[in-house]
């Protein structure tokens, strides 16, 4: 099971990446060219809200059962000084939870605006910040903290 999850969850990530993109980019133009906020663009920030949840559901349920941080919560003293294990057990978990609640954040306050250019412009700037958020605590392939593989096989 726990391979089947880390798998899905790693391909999640490209879901997340691109909704949050088109989110992103739908965002800025709606702010910056003065468009309505049609209901397209109410379902974009939805989903994309949607998709984020269903990573973290992912996510969470891989944290009670991977036997990296089961070592990391009984072992802390000396996991706390194992890169890897400490990134998973703590930098991971925290930053895509605080990136997750970021772009929530802004989604709730994108919804909540009356007015259209104050729902991109919300939307524009809370999703941007969790999105960075989320960039710098993936395990790129390329990353010098944790390197994972583009896809990891299932």
């Amino acid at each position: 099971m726990y391979q089947i999850l880390i798998a899905i969850h790693s391909l999640m990530r490209w879901f997340v990446l691109a909704s949050l993109l088109f989110a992103i980019v739908q965002a800025y133009k709606g702010w910056f060219c003065n468009k309505p906020f049609v209901k397209f663009d109410d379902a974009v920030r939805h989903i994309t809200a949607t998709i984020l949840h269903v990573q973290l559901m992912i996510g969470l349920w891989l944290y009670g059962i991977s036997p990296v941080i089961d070592y990391f919560l009984h072992h802390f003293k000396e996991a706390v000084h194992q890169r890897e294990i400490r990134f998973f057990g703590m930098e991971h978990s925290f930053m895509m939870l605080l990136g997750i609640a970021v772009i929530t954040i802004g989604s709730v306050k994108a919804k909540r605006k009356t007015i259209d250019q104050e729902k991109f412009k919300t939307m524009a700037i809370w999703f941007t910040v969790g999105l960075l958020i989320i960039l710098s605590s993936i395990p790129w392939s390329f990353s010098p903290l944790v390197s994972r593989p583009w896809f990891r096989p299932f």
